[in-house]
């Protein structure tokens, strides 16, 4: 797998906003990925230097429509935590 094909977009909410502040940010990624991998993608995608690497699987939410049921997708969520100083720019507008 190829860098961009591990990660897969950023995620942003309130509580990763404040993460940002402990370097620490956090991406959806395939979820055949490993924790070796997504931190190599990470550091080749924004040329920075990661020193921890997080994972959890997110299971989908099941929901109902009248009587049909479906569940929504299940997703692989990965936070990094990057070395004292290095930030990614890409999150410095949110």
């Amino acid at each position: 797998m190829e860098a961009r094909d591990i990660i897969k977009k950023p995620i942003i909410t309130e509580e990763t906003t404040r993460m940002m502040g402990d370097n620490k940010y956090c991406f959806m990624v395939d979820h055949r990925a490993n924790k070796i991998q997504i931190k190599k993608a990470i550091e080749e995608i924004f040329n920075v230097k990661v020193t921890d690497v997080n994972t959890m699987r997110v299971l989908g939410k099941i929901k109902r429509m009248g009587r049909f049921e479906g569940r929504r997708l299940s997703w692989k969520k990965a936070i990094v935590t990057l070395e004292p100083g290095s930030r990614i720019e890409f999150f410095e507008g949110v």
